[in-house]
């Protein structure tokens, strides 16, 4: 019963002088919540009207609409920085599972691409800027000054449980917040669009061409007015094209991290809380493997970024080699989320052995990413019951069809049991010392007396050197020398799973996220559904796939770490 009481942190009941504060929270957060979604909902409308040239919004308005949004979440920004630090009581609290290292790791690492990105899409606007409006050259500079500037802010005060100005600092965080979905919503359409350009230009399809908007719609130039002919200009735009899934990734990884800190306004934490002690040594970190599963997942991720080039090399060419890239492409996917499945329900089973006790302390970051898990893999789930359909149904059933239908299955599978093994693990409590395989003869081994001399009134408890006479600093207890836990087989086997699992879901989303859409190369979907409706599904589902594999990235991390 020790151990529970003093395995995490637990929020201490509200004091009495904070009770009107917490009665007013659910409408602060109500209040907050009405904001976000009303200008959530005004980018959206903005934002995929100007994806159609049949649509009287352009992009120049999409544009001013994002600026003026990037400029506001940062005059807030600053303005909570400045006063967060002149105010010493403003932040008493600071959550210790929010803004873990790795994530915070991340967004810098996806924030400084997007800084390139914003350089390219500059020196590509700067082009032909004379035949510009200088709204698209200030979007990029303006995108690179809100990206600095919250990503120092969330390096600092993701961990912040703020009380001062509580609905002012909901209303901040959600309309910040919503900035970075709408900048996400932005990069998203616009991605999609150059997918579907590129397609529809290597099919030559007047079919595939009528929903494709004109290139000034899909981020490029006017078509005639501002031809990108030089090869600096051609540089530009491929690279900022490239550089989008960091953006796309950098937006999302900020919307997360920034939910956490609204849950986390006007939150009471115990003051000794600081977290449950999980984080092993720096010397131990990368020690306790059998290396297994990273070595295997380092094959699968080398090989990956293999069949990745050869597939993007043959699909793009003449056509010919189509087919076989496809089956290799398929092949390899069939295999990785083989192992990936059979990985998960390895872990899962061990779990079933674990003595480790569930944590059900109240924690809004594991709440979210269990949501985050669940939610974005249905992306995933309605492009496979999609394809399955499809193949099984349609014609012809040769041997692409049947690779199709195995790389369906197999993803529900997968994401699946992966989200069962992360769940689980999630809500797992610290690692404590692994029990004796053999359990001692002597039924008083272990036990502590305050008085050592009641050690001679035991017979059958001979001494043991495990128990130590106390202290003059401790006069009431007995000092135990306990051993330090070892690393255990099922702990070892615990972080071989989560690191090949972790290399094997960064391979499938670099795949989707720079461009390989096997979707629309392998014609069974396309020929079943038409193109218009199977270029909706895909384009709504995908990226929330895509997110699906960053955000299982970094939940198995913090599995890895804290197994």
């Amino acid at each position: 019963m020790s151990e529970e009481l003093a395995s995490g942190p637990k929020e201490s009941p509200p004091a009495p002088l904070a009770g009107p504060r917490e009665v007013w929270k659910k409408g602060g957060r109500l209040l907050s919540v009405l904001l976000a979604v009303n200008v959530l909902l005004l980018a959206c409308t903005l934002i995929s009207g100007g994806a159609f040239n049949k649509v009287a919004v352009y992009e120049t308005d999409v544009f001013a609409l994002l600026v003026a949004m990037m400029l506001l979440a940062a005059l807030w920004v600053g303005f909570y920085l400045l006063c967060t630090a002149r105010c010493p009581d403003a932040v008493p609290y600071r959550d210790s599972h929010a803004g873990p290292i790795w994530l915070r790791g991340g967004l810098v690492l996806f924030g400084i691409c997007t800084l390139v990105m914003d350089v390219f899409k500059t020196g590509y606007y700067s082009s032909f800027y004379e035949c510009l409006s200088v709204i698209k050259i200030l979007h990029p500079l303006t995108q690179a000054v809100f990206v600095i500037i919250q990503t120092y802010f969330l390096w600092v005060s993701a961990k912040d449980c703020t009380h001062v100005h509580l609905d002012l600092t909901r209303c901040g965080l959600m309309f910040t917040l919503t900035t970075n979905l709408a900048i996400w919503m932005a990069a998203v359409v616009d991605e999609s669009l150059h997918q579907a350009n590129s397609y529809s230009s290597s099919h030559g399809n007047a079919s595939h061409t009528r929903l494709v908007p004109n290139l000034e719609r899909a981020g490029g130039t006017a078509e005639g007015d501002c031809p990108c002919s030089t090869a600096v200009c051609q540089i530009f735009q491929q690279g900022y094209f490239y550089l989008y899934p960091f953006n796309i990734e950098y937006s999302l990884f900020a919307s997360t991290m920034l939910y956490v800190m609204w849950k986390n306004v006007g939150r009471l934490l115990a003051p000794s809380s600081h977290g449950h002690g999980h984080t092993p040594s720096r010397g131990s970190l990368f020690r306790d493997t059998f290396f297994a599963g990273p070595v295997l997942g380092l094959i699968l991720f080398v090989v990956g970024l293999a069949v990745f080039i050869i597939y993007e090399v043959q699909v793009s060419g003449d056509g010919s080699h189509t087919q076989q890239a496809l089956v290799t492409y398929y092949s390899f996917n069939i295999v990785c989320l083989g192992l990936m499945t059979l990985v998960s329900l390895s872990g899962s089973v061990i779990y079933r052995f674990d003595r480790r006790a569930m944590d059900h302390h109240k924690n809004p970051t594991r709440t979210l990413d269990v949501a985050l898990l669940m939610g974005a893999a249905l992306g995933q789930y309605a492009i496979s019951y999609y394809s399955i359909v499809a193949v099984v149904v349609g014609t012809p059933q040769d041997l692409l069809a049947g690779l199709n239908l195995a790389h369906a299955l197999l993803m529900i599978a997968q994401h699946t049991f992966q989200n069962v093994f992360i769940i689980e693990s999630l809500h797992r409590g610290p690692p404590v010392a692994e029990p004796r395989d053999t359990p001692p003869k002597d039924s008083c081994h272990g036990l502590t007396f305050a008085n050592p001399d009641a050690l001679q009134a035991l017979p059958a408890c001979p001494a043991t050197p495990e128990l130590v006479a106390p202290s003059h600093t401790a006069p009431q207890e007995a000092v135990a020398a306990m051993p330090a836990p070892k690393s255990h087989w099922r702990r070892r086997c615990l972080k071989d799973i989560s690191l090949f699992l972790l290399l094997c879901n960064i391979i499938l989303w670099v795949m989707p996220a720079f461009g390989a859409r096997p979707h629309f190369s392998n014609t069974v979907e396309v020929d079943f559904y038409g193109y218009s409706l199977w270029a909706a599904i895909v384009n709504i589902c995908l990226p929330f796939g895509i997110f699906y594999r960053m955000h299982a990235v970094s939940s198995l991390l913090e599995v890895y770490v804290l197994s």
